[in-house]
């Protein structure tokens, strides 16, 4: 498979970079239709573009290296096991578990299970980020990245107690 789609992903992000910075802080205004409907072919959204680059901006993280990751991710998702077709719904905030909530006495770790499923199968809510400022220092404290968690989730399925092993392993390190 073709690598351009990345070299068109990185422009469109510049691009976004350059909007937010020049006051257009809004995924409604900071990319243009066909921006939109190239990153609607990768399965991500302007919104979750938008929350990677504001959060990368206000908060220094997530990078780009790691956006791309995380998208190429959702693509390879996106295409091969979605076929290119949107499931056509959005997960309500209600679908989550709450911040507080744990497994095996990590907390946050159910919440983040759901999210990274509900960002492989492209149904985010405009409120949710998988990546957010909550999963970051989660991942870091576990020893994990979130593009590395998000394929774990991938790999896994729906084995949860497999993604509750691999994080309670990579935390003891």
């Amino acid at each position: 498979m073709s690598d351009e789609w990345k070299t068109a992903f990185r422009a469109i992000y510049d691009r976004g970079l350059q909007a937010y910075r020049s006051g257009r802080t809004s995924p409604k205004n900071m990319f243009s239709p066909e921006d939109k409907a190239s990153l609607s072919s990768l399965g991500c959204t302007a919104q979750e573009l938008f929350d990677f680059i504001d959060d990368g901006e206000r908060y220094g993280e997530p990078d780009y290296q790691t956006t791309l990751e995380v998208t190429a991710i959702r693509r390879d998702y996106f295409l091969k096991e979605m076929k290119g077709q949107s499931t056509g719904r959005t997960a309500s905030m209600s679908d989550l578990p709450p911040k507080a909530a744990s497994v095996d006495g990590i907390a946050w770790l159910p919440r983040l299970i759901v999210k990274a499923r509900v960002k492989l199968r492209g149904e985010m809510p405009d409120d949710l980020m998988y990546g957010c400022g909550g999963d970051r220092p989660f991942l870091r404290e576990m020893g994990m990245t979130l593009p590395g968690f998000l394929e774990l989730v991938r790999d896994s399925g729906t084995d949860d107690r497999r993604i509750i092993e691999a994080v309670k392993k990579s935390a003891k390190r």
